[in-house]
């Protein structure tokens, strides 16, 4: 069996409500014809029955009361009845009716005798229309001395009711047809909005992730849910742009490095190009390859959710000083001084080898782009059970338009500068995927002309405890 969708469903909710509703106003109807008329009209015969049979307790069976009786029957649109045989109401008085026919019952004529008020309503057995009344007895010295009969057809009291049951039945049908309309606006609120997601999830199915979902003026929970979809389909929007940057940029990193060795090893058998040169090149070149792909290899492994780190107890300052005496020779040849300005209580649950990559490429980064007879500082505090790494040097600067996309894969400040220095354009890409792994942040400041710090923050451990550990 085939699955209801939500508009069904709701149809369904909304046909159920609508149904019930009528229902119950056609219950409330009768309950209203009930208790308003029938009860009313009960209560009227016993007030006019009362008052006849007060004025029978005085004066007994006479004249009086029979005008009185008469009176009644004149200015009231009930029927007035007295009579001083009670067999006769067995009959089917006060209509002359067959032997067999019977107005009361036995139960009801021994109630009469009882001295107690029957209220009669059933079919007349004679004209088969429903008859309201009531039988009251007349008892003097504990005897049944007659018994006054008040009735009318049910139609009659009907009658009144009428126009207001109409007025009854079209409310309700109103409110059903208001059901139905809200129903419909509501179904078209929330169905439309899926709709539109669905089509536009079978688009992104399709790798189209330009679709939106109107979400209109209101602020309930649809309107949130398709405000998330239409954020959802901007952030894949931009997955997909930055996947197909990637891509086009892996092939023309891989390209550029592969065109200078083929065209020198042409060169080379040409005889254009001086033997020693070209293979200098091309081994360049092939080193250069070698590096982009072991970067992007391991930013492959950094970005999978099922890598882990060997993390261990490290102390910060020694993590540093050895990354730094790494470049030692290096920072000579360029006549960059380095500092290192340490806190020695430093430590934290790291994987050594990754963070010696992290220095490693923060440091080449800061040497590559420092003019010579600059400083390049490594400093190293604590803070509120954080550790802070700042490597900051005296270089041109990053633009501040180009801050904030730095640290993406490939991404250049100018064309051709990371070629200049050797980078594959990787190196601040690995750098956010290792200290995220860890739990940290990293962010770069910088100003233009100003140098640029990149700084480092990492959860510290207990310095007490490593050092126990270190006794043991």
């Amino acid at each position: 069996m085939k699955p209801l969708s939500i508009g069904a469903k709701i149809w369904l909710a909304i046909g159920t409500a609508a149904l019930a509703f009528v229902v119950s106003g056609g219950f409330l109807i009768a309950f209203l014809y009930e208790k308003l008329y029938v009860d009313e009209q009960l209560g009227q015969f016993m007030e006019e029955g009362s008052a006849l049979v007060s004025f029978y307790e005085k004066e007994g069976l006479s004249e009086e009361l029979d005008e009185r009786v008469e009176w009644a029957n004149e200015r009231s649109r009930a029927q007035f009845l007295l009579t001083d045989d009670p067999m006769e109401l067995a009959s089917g008085a006060p209509f002359a009716a067959d032997e067999d026919a019977q107005l009361i019952t036995f139960e009801e004529r021994q109630s009469l005798l009882d001295g107690e008020t029957v209220v009669i309503r059933r079919e007349h057995p004679r004209f088969q229309q429903e008859l309201l009344g009531i039988a009251l007895p007349l008892i003097s010295e504990n005897k049944l001395e007659g018994a006054i009969f008040i009735s009318m057809p049910l139609a009659v009291v009907y009658e009144a009711f009428v126009d207001i049951q109409w007025a009854l039945y079209a409310a309700v049908l109103f409110a059903a047809f208001f059901v139905v309309i809200s129903g419909k606006r509501m179904t078209k609120h929330i169905v439309e909005p899926l709709r539109e997601m669905k089509a536009s999830a079978k688009e992104m199915e399709n790798g189209h992730f330009s679709k939106r979902v109107a979400i209109g003026k209101s602020h309930d929970e649809l309107a949130e849910l398709a405000h998330s979809f239409n954020e959802l389909a901007k952030s894949l929007e931009q997955v997909d742009r930055e996947r197909n940057a990637f891509l086009a940029n892996v092939a023309h990193e891989l390209r550029t490095p592969l065109s200078y060795m083929i065209g020198y090893a042409e060169g080379i058998q040409e005889g254009v190009i001086e033997r020693n040169k070209g293979m200098a090149v091309i081994e360049k070149e092939a080193k250069r390859l070698d590096r982009l792909v072991n970067d992007l290899l391991d930013l492959a492994q950094l970005e999978g959710s099922d890598y882990r780190l060997d993390k261990e107890a490290l102390p910060f300052a020694e993590l540093a000083r050895e990354a730094v005496a790494a470049f030692a020779w290096q920072a000579e040849q360029k006549h960059i001084q380095l500092e290192l300005e340490l806190d020695e209580d430093s430590i934290i649950d790291a994987d050594w080898d990754r963070m010696q990559q992290v220095l490693t490429n923060l440091l080449a980064n800061a040497i590559a782009y420092s003019p010579p007879f600059t400083t390049v500082t490594v400093r190293i505090t604590s803070s509120n059970g954080w550790a802070e790494m700042v490597v900051e040097d005296e270089g041109a600067g990053i633009p501040e338009a180009d801050l904030s996309s730095v640290q993406k894969r490939f991404y250049r400040v100018k064309k051709g500068r990371s070629r200049q220095n050797g980078g594959t354009g990787l190196g601040l890409a690995i750098v956010q995927e290792i200290v995220a792994k860890h739990g940290g942040d990293f962010q770069l400041v910088s100003q233009e002309g100003k140098g640029t710090k990149a700084i480092i923050r990492i959860k510290e451990i207990d310095v007490g405890a490593f050092k126990e550990g270190e006794q043991r």
